[in-house]
């Protein structure tokens, strides 16, 4: 009887881990479910930035020369 003594406790052990890795795969699967959304976002706002500076960068590119000469002799300084 020694032997089944020592074998339930083990047993139970055995239960709880098995028990814990189903938890702990249940969290890794909504945690990569997560990843993804946030991952879409991410790419999504990346996008939608890049596109904002083209738009931008054409908005500078369609200023006139003068606009550009008149920027930068401006005094920034002024007392």
């Amino acid at each position: 009887m020694p032997a089944m003594s020592r074998i339930d406790p083990l047993l139970d052990r055995v239960e709880r881990l098995l028990l814990r890795h189903e938890e702990l795969q249940r969290t890794n699967a909504l945690l990569q479910e997560q990843l993804a959304v946030v991952s879409n976002e991410r790419d999504s706002l990346k996008a939608r930035l890049a596109a904002a500076r083209h738009r931008i960068d054409a908005l500078i590119d369609k200023l006139p020369a003068s606009a550009d000469q008149a920027a930068t002799d401006t005094p920034t300084d002024q007392p």
